[in-house]
């Protein structure tokens, strides 16, 4: 369970910036510090999308097998938020499917429970049945934050890069509302350089 006072300090940081005043989420970085000694679940990716000037691109070569894409994309996540920001309890994705494996008919597939929704910068409430499945999943793993990266996307950038998008958005699965918003803005050579460029943004060793 969460310490009271750690808690409050985790909202009143992740309600710094008023999401209804947010028509498009700036890059905000990961409010670590607010977070710090809690357990937060990280739920898989499920939505990559690829401009169509990449289509013949060999640089996606290796990734346009969506599978094998969104596990590449998780674990680069994850080790961005392990590594840069070791004082939250990640809980990552291949954890929670354990965990909804041991639990079924409580805990649904972390895969499946259509997290992609909380893209849309105007959701300001997590909307049932995801709320639901968000709170079951965390009634077993311990805590009420949830981390959900909702979408990525691969456009062309200045120079011949890649330039990625990755939203990402903090929720409390108690009360259902989506606390944080930012999305991370990265350039590189490769999708996967553009990824982490992406992530160091928003994960900084310093805040």
């Amino acid at each position: 369970m969460p310490r009271p006072a750690a808690l409050t300090l985790a909202l009143s940081l992740l309600l710094a910036v008023p999401l209804a005043a947010q028509r498009s989420p700036p890059m905000l970085p990961v409010p670590t510090e607010g977070l710090a000694g809690q357990q937060v679940a990280v739920v898989p990716l499920t939505l990559i999308a690829t401009d169509p000037a990449f289509q013949s691109d060999t640089l996606f070569d290796a990734y346009r097998d969506r599978r094998l894409a969104l596990s590449w994309v998780d674990s680069l996540i994850g080790e961005a938020l392990v590594g840069r920001a070791p004082e939250v309890k990640w809980v990552l994705p291949p954890q929670l499917r354990k965990i909804a494996r041991r639990a079924p008919g409580m805990v649904e597939d972390p895969d499946h429970m259509g997290q992609a929704l909380l893209r849309s910068p105007k959701l300001k409430d997590v909307p049932d049945p995801l709320r639901a499945s968000l709170r079951n999943l965390m009634a077993v793993v311990g805590g009420r934050v949830v981390m959900v990266p909702a979408a990525l996307g691969f456009s062309p950038d200045s120079g011949g890069r890649v330039r990625a998008e990755l939203s990402l958005v903090a929720a409390d699965t108690r009360r259902g509302k989506v606390l944080w918003r930012s999305v991370a803005l990265g350039s590189g050579p490769t999708p996967s350089a553009a990824l982490v460029a992406a992530l160091d943004a928003v994960l900084p060793l310093t805040q």
